[in-house]
């Protein structure tokens, strides 16, 4: 029994197989076209409302809504120099590191040199490498983060070589400094493996030293979390409640613009393969693992891109079938033209090559939030120092923006406009400052102004916001309201607080 046990045991092993080279030439040229391309273009527009936000927060082990890592990023990137396209290297980093991570998934599988490119043109110059390797959010690091979790558990499972789950340990830990999503993604291979096995790797120490790897890794992030009620379900509980009915209906046709409508098939034949092809077998957890993911995001219903990680992988497998359909010429000229005509779309989308001038003319903001999320910041911030400057004593005066972006916007332009400090309720400004107790007259900037009316003795609509492009974003037509207060900030203070 014991000689039949190890027989069976030895049998089930994985047996390597000789892996393609890594096509460098073939991927270098992609990966620098991809930097010059977010290089050039980063400095156009202007910031998005998260990365004002970022460059206010003081260093910290966490916050409120979020791990430190990208708030750490935007401020260290910042002191290169206070301009936008300075705090946005890091997505320029993470997005062409994560065209090598991806590549090397696909070779993990069997691809070679023509598979190898086709996934670096198609992932570089997709819908979500783009979106996020243009501006400096969570998401851009996460696109390091989570297919090289993904990479390792590969290795490890096709490989058979168990080191690789330290590996993944290892990176899953530092993938909470940015954030704690990644559970997901962990919780959702865990899944997977028990669905479609192989379930003897659960039957080693391997896995699960990796998950401790993981949790000494992020043990000053979970203090932290502890530390305060762990701030992040309070964060998630907010998302789900104001998100969670959009986010349910749109997270569905947002999975087919991940890399581009037309590269979908791709990534659908690498979810197909893991689950038919024998010599994947061991890694067909994988697939199981995306259908888990996409019922924990849809359960969460915080953000529509929250599978785009396995969405990546996915299309890094695909590419391998896709590149054994395209054996003839003609197949390849047509995926060649697909690709050209995919990043091409993606990039008139997603990046800001459209003159600000005539952005609002245009379909892009309502299609792109990210792009008119971009627009506006130094003109609102004019408006505000405006009504300041026509107060009866502008000395007296303080301000309160309703949400993280109008914050940072003032915060960033508004000492330079002698602009008094400003503060805010939202997410982890209510903690970082509550308005001086000797200021009387308050401006209020945004949806707020309802609020005020009910809590000032007096509040007057001076002026509405006007970025003077037409382009519609969330600060567009916002009222600025100058109250005068009686009561005190301790009374007042807590009601301005929210999250979301």
């Amino acid at each position: 029994m014991i000689g039949d046990r190890r027989m069976r045991t030895t049998s089930s092993r994985v047996t390597p197989r000789p892996l393609p080279p890594f096509a460098t030439r073939t991927v270098a040229v992609p990966a620098v076209v991809l930097c010059l391309l977010l290089t050039l273009v980063s400095g156009s527009y202007g910031y998005h409302r998260d990365e004002l936000y970022f460059r206010m927060l003081p260093p910290a082990w966490g916050y409120l809504d979020q791990p430190p890592l990208t708030p750490w990023l935007v401020r260290s990137f910042g002191l290169v120099a206070d301009e936008v396209w300075a705090v946005r290297i890091p997505a320029t980093l993470s997005t062409v590191l994560a065209l090598v991570v991806v590549v090397l998934i696909t070779r993990e599988f069997g691809g070679a040199a023509y598979a190898q490119g086709l996934c670096a043109w198609g992932f570089g110059f997709g819908v979500v490498p783009l979106l996020f390797g243009h501006v400096m959010l969570t998401a851009s690091v996460d696109l390091v983060f989570w297919p090289a979790v993904v990479l390792c558990v590969v290795r490890a499972l096709l490989r058979d070589a168990p080191g690789w789950w330290l590996a993944a340990g290892t990176i899953a830990g530092l993938a909470t400094y940015n954030k704690l999503l990644i559970a997901g993604l962990l919780v959702s291979l865990l899944a997977g493996l028990v669905v479609t096995g192989p379930r003897r790797v659960l039957s080693t120490p391997w896995p699960w030293l990796g998950g401790a790897l993981t949790l000494i890794v992020a043990a000053p992030n979970l203090v932290y979390q502890a530390a305060h009620g762990w701030p992040q379900l309070a964060m998630g509980a907010a998302l789900n409640e104001n998100n969670a009915a959009d986010t349910r209906v749109d997270m569905w046709w947002f999975l087919f613009l991940t890399v581009g409508p037309p590269l979908a098939l791709v990534w659908c034949l690498g979810w197909w393969h893991l689950l038919r092809r024998t010599d994947w077998r061991p890694a067909r957890c994988i697939a199981a693992a995306f259908v888990v993911l996409l019922v924990l995001a849809f359960a969460a219903g915080g953000q529509i891109y929250y599978p785009a990680g396995l969405v990546i992988v996915l299309f890094a497998v695909g590419c391998v079938p896709a590149a054994a359909i395209m054996h003839s010429p003609g197949r390849r000229r047509a995926a060649r033209t697909t690709v050209a005509v995919n990043a091409v779309a993606c990039a008139v989308i997603t990046l800001p090559v459209i003159p600000v001038g005539v952005l609002g003319q245009t379909p892009i903001p309502g299609i792109n939030q990210l792009a008119r999320d971009q627009v506006g910041w130094p003109a609102y911030a004019d408006q505000v120092a405006d009504v300041v400057r026509n107060l009866p004593d502008p000395s007296d005066a303080t301000l309160i923006a309703t949400n993280y972006g109008e914050a940072g916007a003032l915060h960033r332009y508004g000492p330079d406009l002698g602009l008094p400090a400003v503060h805010s309720g939202h997410n982890e400004l209510y903690h970082l400052s509550a308005p001086p107790e000797d200021a009387r007259t308050v401006v209020v900037v945004g949806e707020q102004a309802e609020l005020a009316r009910s809590l000032f003795a007096s509040c007057e609509e001076v002026t509405r916001l006007d970025n003077g492009l037409d382009v519609d974003n969330e600060e567009q037509g916002q009222p600025v309201l100058v109250c005068e207060r009686t009561r005190p900030w301790s009374e007042l203070w807590p009601r301005f607080r929210h999250l979301d």
